[in-house]
């Protein structure tokens, strides 16, 4: 398959695995790599960029394809200037930007010849990413897991308007995880997907624990609840016991500091690690009623594949049907 994505990343299918805190290293970004996507590390996760640089040396002992870093920015976040300089020593083929502002990374990037990745939420900030540079952006409705943007606008909506709104190629991403909606992001004009919550329930996800795989095989489109919207941050997470008290503490109090304890990727570890529910949570979009097992990601290609097969013989013969009875 050949779109501009494909061309920018030198990729044979334009499908981007998500950055994943905690979950995105080596072996998962290697296996989406392989089968012909492009994988991700995910940085902000690992404590030092002595660790960062020992991950992407793992990925490229385990592909000779190109894969990417994904760096989390937030307001609460940790510096990661140290962490850029280690990825860019490393010549790693891909950057991509999730969370805040993303001029001062792509200021660092300037002349590195790093291909760069954009999250947006919205066609603001798509017009602002193209202005600073940015490859390609990657715009998230708000069905996707993790942090979303602030506008509660889906997916089939938002990504038309930013096609329309950027000349640099879109790359779509809320409640994508199969053929069907692979197809369905190409009609509305982006080049390519970004999948997370689908690669979380794949055989190469290992640091996932069993019962956050077996969440989200269960689970329906419906078994998700924000949190954080209070203090401007809303991100998707699976329905529970645990969330449930996040969301009766925003009532409290809408503050960061008040929340920071129960919304900490420690709590998040506690989940998707340990599998203890009862302490953490997990991340998961709306596309987690998509999901029914959990596949090798070269299994999960070869079965997108066959699906976008599918759905345009089905549409081709819609459309024949109707020209016989015209």
């Amino acid at each position: 398959m050949q779109t501009r994505v494909t061309q920018l990343l030198n990729i044979d299918w334009p499908i981007i695995q998500g950055g994943l805190a905690y979950l995105a290293y080596a072996k998962l970004a290697a296996a989406v790599s392989n089968a012909g996507g492009l994988g991700q590390i995910t940085a902000m996760s690992l404590p030092s960029p002595e660790a960062l640089t020992t991950e992407i040396r793992r990925t490229k002992a385990l592909t000779n394809r190109p894969f990417g870093v994904n760096f989390a920015i937030s307001q609460h976040g940790k510096p990661y200037e140290d962490m850029m300089e280690a990825a860019l020593h490393e010549k790693v083929d891909v950057i991509s930007i999730t969370g805040g502002n993303p001029a001062p990374v792509l200021q660092m990037l300037q002349g590195t010849g790093v291909k760069t990745l954009v999250l947006v939420s919205s066609v603001r900030q798509a017009i602002k990413a193209e202005a600073l540079g940015a490859d390609a952006v990657m715009a998230v409705g708000q069905e996707g897991g993790g942090h979303l943007g602030k506008d509660d606008v889906g997916t089939i909506c938002l990504i038309p308007r930013v096609v329309e709104a950027v000349s640099i190629p879109v790359i779509a991403s809320g409640g994508i995880g199969d053929g069907k909606g692979f197809m369905a992001a190409l009609s509305l004009g982006a080049e390519g997907i970004e999948m997370g919550t689908r690669f979380i329930a794949t055989q190469e996800c290992e640091h996932a624990h069993p019962l956050y795989k077996e969440a989200l095989i269960n689970g329906t489109e419906q078994g998700t609840v924000v949190i954080k919207r209070s203090i401007g941050a809303p991100a998707r997470a699976i329905a529970s016991a645990y969330t449930k008290q996040i969301l009766e503490q925003e009532k409290v109090e809408a503050s960061y500091d008040h929340l920071k304890e129960w919304i900490s990727g420690e709590r998040n570890q506690r989940f998707i690690y340990e599998g203890k529910e009862e302490e953490g949570f997990g991340w998961a979009g709306q596309v987690m009623g998509q999901i029914f097992d959990s596949p090798s990601v070269q299994q999960l290609f070869e079965r997108i594949q066959e699906e976008m097969h599918d759905t345009n013989k089905r549409l081709q013969d819609m459309l024949k049907s109707k020209e016989v009875k015209q």
